[in-house]
């Protein structure tokens, strides 16, 4: 499973659409595999260029890391829209330690 989660240091950033970094984690068999940290910095282009494009922009991500699973605290309904027509699994409402997180995420479901 590859999961993308926005960071603040060791923890989640709440910011999801305005991070300046997102790691991209793969989880096999309940253990993290591979942890790489992203200097995306949408916080700073968020609001650079048409109507759209920071959209595209994060979709351009997602695909190019092969990312499966998002993992954020929240994002505004046209993203998280995008996503699930992406195809994307979303979990909303995550806050504290990003590795926890990740492997929350990647935990079977009941």
């Amino acid at each position: 499973m590859r999961i993308a989660l926005p960071v603040n240091g060791e923890d989640l950033d709440p910011r999801w659409g305005k991070a300046h970094d997102v790691v991209v984690t793969e989880v096999d068999h309940g253990e993290i595999s591979s942890w790489e940290l992203h200097e995306v910095e949408w916080d700073r282009l968020h609001d650079e260029g048409p109507h759209g494009t920071h959209h595209a922009r994060i979709v351009r991500f997602l695909i190019a890391n092969k990312v499966d699973t998002v993992v954020i605290d929240h994002a505004g309904q046209s993203m998280l829209n995008t996503m699930a027509k992406m195809g994307l699994r979303v979990i909303t409402g995550q806050t504290g330690s990003a590795r926890q997180a990740a492997l929350r995420a990647a935990a079977p479901q009941p």
